[in-house]
């Protein structure tokens, strides 16, 4: 039996990332309930279809997706990620999917457990060309999905969700969501966190630890990627804000400050550990070291010759 928790051990940190999130409350619920999608009937059957083409985070070799970002090379054991995603519209078709996330996990064998959380646009998934928050795990015995489509994912602020579409800006505008991955010591639930910076944070919810059986205790990769999901005809999406990255800051899509939770629960800069670049296409997208507050910059056009 699960025992409810209505916040994580850690609730009350001072902000270790500093950076604006763009998710706001658009939703406030009465007192003993919190925001959940209605998983109608056709939002199910898409999700379970985006569910069986999701990226494996834990290897480069998916078909049909392409990436582009950074995760350590050592084994771990981690205890979490947070991260600054900046936050961009796209064209995307309905047999196509985009998207940046953090994530955490551990694999053996054909076996895997992973966390992802970001922002994602996929028409066919949530219904519109929009950006969106959402949430994937996969788990035990291979379950696992998209949000709450299945059991499993806790919600548990009233205000933020797991999955939404993320405000628009006026033109000009730039946003950017910062977020977390985060186990608990005390339970080893594994909480996702809206970091807020002139604000408390947010705690959304959490995957129970009994949904697991890699990382329970612990994961031993955790990462940042741009990622995307090629239509069945072979054509790639754009990723990031559509372009290659370049000198330009504000020109390019951008992952900020990435911090990394070791073993001890202790939070420390991503410039404390070794890191593996991935990318896969350089025809159709690029990766490309940031400064300062900028870990790296990533994204592309995509098309037709990108690869599988």
């Amino acid at each position: 039996m699960h025992l409810l928790k209505l916040e994580p051990s850690f609730a009350k940190p001072k902000n270790q990332v500093k950076g604006e999130s763009e998710r706001k409350n658009i939703i406030e619920c009465p007192n003993g309930t919190v925001p959940i999608i209605r998983n109608t009937k056709k939002y199910v059957a898409n999700a379970q279809y985006w569910t069986e083409k999701h990226l494996n985070p834990l290897t480069t070799d998916s078909h049909g997706t392409h990436i582009a970002g950074v995760r350590t090379t050592d084994q771990g054991p981690y205890r979490g990620v947070i991260a600054s995603l900046s936050v961009h519209d796209l064209n995307i078709s309905r047999d196509q999917a985009s998207y940046a996330h953090i994530y955490i996990g551990s694999g053996i064998y054909n076996k895997v457990n992973f966390i992802q959380t970001g922002w994602m646009i996929n028409p066919s998934l949530f219904g519109d060309g929009r950006a969106w928050s959402y949430g994937f795990w996969k788990g035990a015995n291979g379950a696992g999905c998209y949000n709450t489509i299945c059991r499993g994912f806790v919600q548990v602020s009233k205000t933020d969700h797991l999955s939404g579409p993320l405000p628009q800006l006026p033109a000009g505008g730039e946003r950017a969501i910062s977020v977390s991955i985060q186990q608990d010591k005390k339970t080893g639930n594994w909480w996702t966190t809206d970091i807020r910076s002139n604000e408390p944070d947010v705690h959304i919810g959490y995957w129970p630890k009994e949904l697991f059986d890699l990382i329970s205790k612990s994961a031993n990769i955790v990462g940042v990627t741009g990622s995307v999901q090629a239509s069945p005809s072979g054509q790639s999406p754009p990723m990031g804000n559509g372009h290659f990255p370049t000198d330009d800051d504000a020109g390019s899509a951008r992952v900020g400050e990435v911090k990394f939770i070791d073993n001890d629960f202790v939070v420390k800069g991503s410039d404390q550990y070794k890191l593996e670049k991935l990318l896969d296409s350089n025809k159709c997208y690029g990766l490309k070291d940031g400064k300062k507050l900028i870990l790296f910059k990533y994204g592309g056009p995509g098309g037709n010759s990108c690869g599988i």
